[in-house]
């Protein structure tokens, strides 16, 4: 009687595992319509000689921001670098001891 007690409240235990192993109901998401798609060819934009200086100015200091950023990514790259070095010597040293 008590072995069979056993059998049932393991059977009951595997039960309970396999019940929540089991994996949700599917969610279905509808597909998106079809997007429309314009046969018209878009013109081109028009650039006047006025705004030609004015926007080589503005690339102009978009690319020196570009380069800024450049530099201090790889400064931070470089310290990132030295960190991990130093972490490896770390680790080196706290296996001979």
């Amino acid at each position: 009687m008590r072995r069979q007690l056993f059998s049932i409240s393991i059977f009951a235990a595997m039960s309970i595992f396999a019940a929540k192993a089991q994996l949700p109901a599917p969610i279905v998401v509808p597909a998106l319509s079809p997007a429309i798609v314009s046969t018209t060819p878009k013109a081109a934009p028009v650039i006047d000689s006025d705004s030609l200086p004015l926007t080589i100015k503005v690339l102009q200091e978009m690319k020196a921001a570009n380069e800024e950023m450049l530099k201090k990514q790889e400064a931070a790259l470089q310290q990132l670098e030295e960190l991990q070095k130093a972490a490896d010597e770390i680790k080196v040293f706290s296996k001979r001891s």
